[in-house]
């Protein structure tokens, strides 16, 4: 069994040891160490980052009572001297306490108790039990959350006997039954947890909520404590105070200018809409006064989006039916008002294989996108001739 320094404290950062076994499997080789003060993932909390006498942690695991080391290669010799990557632990605890204390705050202000937790590279996350958590009730859980980190409360863990944990208003009943430990804060919680903490609650520095999202019945809220916290602020500053300089304006003063531009915007794409309108009719108009049997045209620079609306507009004004290709996007459309025999939706089917097109569609319209200019093309010229004959 490895003696697992992380649960005799979490801010050891260096130790000498030995190794116990090496093991050689499929997907690399792996070590026991007599002692240890790597984590090993679990619990929502990923695994200590470090080296062994040099040599890079892949991963860290528990096997039974065995903490599984994964490395690069082995080390020469058994005695082996072992370095936490501390900046990556001190997350860690940062974030994993920070998460006992928000899920503390949320059950008591609002009743909303913990589901899950997720610790992850940029973000953690905790799944709570309530659907009603508006920015009003995120605010005041934040301004609490961060109250109880000023205040600085002791954070201790210890192992307790099954009688013992009867004694104690635990938040929610362990899975195990042996070597219960225990995380408190002092007055706010009781958490049966085998997670790495920061010795008290002004450790955390800062918690910062996100966002929000509904997930499954519950509400995630998206935090970040200390560090990341931090970092997280640093970066919105940036964007910021890139977009204040860019733009000429106040930070105060974005927001308005992102509304007017939005307004802006909204008219131009109305005034677009219509023109378009008013273009699609004229050539509308144009196609079908000199189309004889089958409306043709091939366009160069067209968008599919905006054929697409040029045969809505000709389907709308003939009854003849209607096959455009737009060779900048190398797309063909075939449509009709319903009057017209041949279902467009067929004819692609039982002709695109044999010019590589892939597309379909309904009775009265059908699209096809192909690999290249001069299969479209192909295709296009076989319907024009194909289709006339109905």
């Amino acid at each position: 069994m490895t003696s697992k320094l992380y649960y005799q404290s979490a801010y050891l950062q260096e130790w000498h040891t030995s190794i116990t076994q090496t093991i050689e499997r499929e997907d690399g080789v792996y070590v026991l160490l007599e002692e240890t003060a790597f984590y090993p993932h679990g619990g929502g909390q990923p695994c200590d980052q470090g080296n062994i006498s040099g040599i890079p942690v892949l991963d860290v695991s528990l096997e039974g009572d065995n903490v599984l080391h994964k490395l690069e290669r082995l080390p020469e010799g058994t005695e082996v001297s072992c370095q936490l990557n501390w900046q990556v632990r001190f997350d860690h605890m940062q974030q994993h306490s920070g998460q006992h204390l928000l899920s503390a705050v949320c059950r008591d202000l609002y009743e909303a108790n913990t589901v899950s937790f997720h610790l992850g590279t940029d973000y953690c996350t905790i799944d709570v039990e309530s659907t009603d958590l508006d920015a009003g009730k995120l605010a005041v859980i934040e301004a609490e959350v961060n109250r109880q980190i000023y205040l600085n409360r002791a954070i201790t863990s210890y192992f307790v006997s099954p009688e013992e944990l009867a004694q104690l208003p635990i938040v929610k009943q362990p899975k195990v039954t042996n070597n219960i430990r225990i995380v408190e804060i002092e007055g706010v919680e009781y958490n049966a947890c085998g997670g790495t903490h920061v010795s008290a609650t002004g450790e955390i520095g800062i918690i910062k909520l996100l966002k929000t999202e509904k997930m499954k019945g519950n509400t995630r809220i998206y935090f970040a404590c200390g560090a990341r916290a931090v970092a997280q602020f640093n970066e919105h500053m940036r964007i910021i105070g890139t977009l204040s300089a860019k733009y000429n304006t106040g930070k105060d003063e974005i927001m308005d200018r992102v509304e007017k531009w939005e307004q802006e915007y909204k008219q131009t794409q109305q005034e677009l809409a219509e023109l378009r309108t008013k273009y699609d009719n004229y050539v509308a108009k144009e196609l079908i006064t000199g189309s004889t049997g089958i409306v043709t045209q091939q366009f160069e620079d067209l968008s599919m989006k905006d054929m697409q609306g040029l045969a809505n507009t000709l389907a709308s004004q003939t009854d003849l039916p209607i096959l455009l290709v737009t060779t900048s996007e190398n797309k063909v459309i075939f449509t009709h008002s319903g009057q017209f025999p041949q279902a467009c939706g067929a004819f692609f089917k039982a002709h695109l294989s044999t010019y590589q097109g892939k597309g379909g569609g309904s009775d009265k319209m059908a699209q096809a996108g192909f690999a290249d200019q001069s299969a479209a093309l192909a295709f296009y010229t076989f319907a024009k001739e194909a289709l006339k004959g109905n």
